[in-house]
């Protein structure tokens, strides 16, 4: 298809304009919000394809009379945890359904980098951000002066005075650890266990599993309780070889995510172990992951499309200056176990 007659048929798209022009979309952006830095060739080409395709008058002309550029970011610890990998994409299907571009920047558990995200340098790229942050606190987010909306994501930061979407992270921890106790499982061990000082989804989800044991009237038991490094595959294989080592009786396994239950699996297989019969596992997040592994994996569905659906509609309606009556909002997404092979055998 020619130019001519994509630009014919419906308005272009800042993508059409990089693959006409040969760049990337980002050299587009940064060329119609007046960005100076552009070598003279390159800003030849953007506007020769501005003018091709009829760019400016289509889309441009409405966003920037309005003040913005119709992207915002989504900043997320990695794309390396498969949750987030699929939380991504189910924000960019969220945010087409009301015109808005994603841009999707990793912070790698970094402060100083979910600080870059925050800064003023971002403004001039997008209207708003996203922003599941696992290293900064309350404290830092409010000495930062931001200047364009912020959805906050996860649980890590509360009371901030923006809008934030959650999890049911205690309350979906507990279900998991309470489907494994219905099926007479007493001795069960936790892995992705961080500091008491690291708060956040580890801690909440700790807590909902020591709830359900309290609950049950089983005693806790700290060498059951497995660190998780960065909650990769990797790091659920290690944790459960360690405690297979030290020879600590278990009969069940509950991973704070799909990945370290995922690698849990794969361990407890390595040393014979026959899932579910001698040890049953649980994973949190239901990934797609956890529909391919062999056997399935019971896991905690955290409502992962409603989180992106309400993150989106929230940002909109901020850019769009409806205020919500009562200042900040706050929403837990609901959640329901999914009992797969891991678990029923």
């Amino acid at each position: 298809m020619t130019s001519s007659r994509r630009s014919a048929e419906k308005p272009a798209t800042i993508y059409d304009v990089a693959r006409e022009a040969g760049v990337s979309h980002q050299t587009v952006s940064r060329f119609l919000l007046g960005y100076q830095g552009i070598r003279p060739a390159t800003r030849r080409k953007v506007e020769e394809a501005l003018e091709t395709l009829d760019y400016r008058t289509n889309i441009t002309a409405r966003n920037l009379r309005n003040g913005r550029t119709g992207m915002v970011s989504l900043a997320i610890p990695s794309l390396n945890q498969p949750y987030f990998a699929e939380l991504a994409q189910s924000v960019i299907h969220a945010a087409r359904e009301v015109g808005l571009t994603v841009f999707v920047e990793t912070m790698e558990n970094d402060k100083e980098r979910e600080l870059a995200v925050l800064s003023g340098t971002r403004g001039n790229l997008v209207d708003g951000v996203l922003f599941a942050p696992t290293a900064m606190s309350v404290d830092d987010l409010s000495r930062l002066k931001i200047g364009f909306p912020i959805v906050l994501l996860g649980d890590r930061i509360f009371d901030s005075g923006f809008d934030h979407v959650a999890m049911a992270n205690s309350e979906g921890a507990r279900a998991a650890v309470e489907h494994l106790i219905g099926l007479g499982r007493r001795r069960i061990a936790v892995v992705g266990v961080e500091p008491p000082r690291n708060l956040g989804a580890a801690h909440l989800r700790f807590t909902g599993y020591r709830d359900a044991l309290d609950a049950a009237g089983i005693e806790f038991d700290e060498r059951l309780a497995l660190g998780g490094g960065g909650w990769i595959k990797d790091d659920g294989v290690h944790a459960i070889e360690r405690l297979i080592a030290s020879g600590t009786p278990f009969d069940a396994v509950f991973g704070f995510n799909d990945a370290l239950a995922l690698g849990a699996l794969r361990g407890l297989l390595r040393a014979g172990l026959r899932v579910p019969d001698d040890v049953a596992v649980v994973g949190f997040d239901d990934t797609q992951d956890a529909l391919y592994s062999t056997p399935t994996l019971t896991s905690v569905a955290p409502g992962r499309e409603e989180i992106a659906r309400i993150a989106v509609g929230l940002m909109d309606r901020r850019l769009k200056g409806q205020s919500s009556a009562g200042g900040p909002q706050e929403f837990q997404a609901d959640f329901h176990l999914v009992a797969r092979e891991s678990s029923l055998g």
